[in-house]
């Protein structure tokens, strides 16, 4: 199955070469762009009981009934997205690679003390894992072992009882000296926002929340742009309603990234990694993962709410990010030999 971190990683070098050439205004740019945000953000939020008003609730779009195992698009979903969540679906491949080169960015500490004395901008690009997200956020603040604990724990505990999938993705701005409790509830705060007010009865009662995470976390993590998750959101429903296994190297990822001997959070995976015994593996158990595997963004809770309808069971990425799916396996290999010059 295709590996979109491989892709990005390469995208990044390329990426790097450029702000390599063009680093000074690049860097000037996104100095800019972080006082202001830092100038907006003169209150940190607390944690507090989401109470939007009724009018400014927009639940979901919902497209897929795992009950009834049948996929009936919305063709508002564009829209929704669009117009009530400010995504720009047209140039969304392009917008997330902006921001995992500004993740990469805000992690410098020359950068940091140059945009702000008092503040620090904390960004966590979406399919980030909760250790990678602890381990940033902890040596951007300087929090010893245990307040990154504490910080982790404390996300953790808050509903839903999930380890990962509330560390929600976007750019934050809290105090030099901020605590982990503080971090916590600016974090879950906008995930109750962004994911939970908009998760009404309704939207439970077709896709449960805990479903909803986990396909969105894999999608994070297999694919390129919001397109590109709703097509693949497709083969991973169609997958799930005739109980076949998933078989995503993300979630291989997700396994061998959780071992303390690994040195990267997404390592490359091998072919021997499929019989690895986990409950994670979906190459050995049908069905979804027992829990997320990553923090997604909200449009990969739409993709996961809203998939594609597809006869496709089987899918891969062509070496600049196309999109190549078919019905049979034979198909699929026929397909990577026409591509790759090899199945596998």
């Amino acid at each position: 199955m295709s590996n979109f971190t491989t892709a990005l990683q390469q995208t990044l070098q390329r990426a790097g070469i450029i702000l390599t050439v063009i680093g000074v205004v690049s860097a000037a740019g996104f100095l800019l762009w972080s006082k202001s945000i830092i100038h907006e953000a003169t209150v940190i939020p607390q944690l507090v009981e989401t109470t939007l008003p009724e009018s400014e609730i927009n639940n979901f779009p919902v497209g897929v009934n795992s009950l009834a195992k049948k996929i009936h698009e919305d063709p508002d979903v564009e829209f929704y997205v669009e117009t009530y969540l400010s995504i720009d679906t047209t140039n969304s491949r392009k917008g997330r690679l902006i921001d995992k080169v500004l993740a990469q960015i805000a992690q410098w500490s020359w950068y940091q003390n140059l945009a702000s004395s008092v503040s620090r901008i904390l960004v966590i690009y979406p399919g980030e894992r909760r250790e990678e997200v602890v381990a940033n956020i902890g040596d951007m603040l300087r929090w010893n072992k245990d307040e990154r604990t504490l910080f982790s724990n404390y996300i953790a505990q808050a509903e839903p009882l999930l380890e990962e999938g509330k560390f929600f993705p976007g750019r934050y701005v809290v105090p030099s000296d901020a605590t982990p409790e503080i971090v916590a509830d600016v974090l879950y705060e906008r995930f109750a926002k962004e994911i939970l007010a908009r998760y009404g009865t309704e939207v439970e009662s077709q896709v449960p929340l805990k479903d909803a995470l986990t396909i969105a976390s894999l999608l994070e993590r297999e694919a390129y742009d919001f397109t590109d998750m709703r097509y693949i959101s497709g083969i991973i429903w169609n997958r799930l309603f005739i109980n076949m296994p998933l078989q995503l190297d993300a979630s291989l990822q997700y396994v061998r990234g959780s071992k303390l001997t690994e040195k990267k959070w997404w390592p490359k995976i091998v072919p021997k990694d499929k019989y690895i015994e986990s409950p994670y593996n979906t190459y050995q158990n049908p069905g979804l993962p027992p829990a997320p595997i990553a923090n997604p963004s909200v449009e990969a809770v739409v993709a996961a709410l809203n998939p594609r309808e597809t006869d496709c069971m089987f899918y891969f990425h062509g070496a600049k990010g196309e999109f190549y799916c078919t019905e049979t396996y034979e198909a699929h290999v026929t397909k990577l030999k026409e591509i790759y010059g090899r199945g596998r």
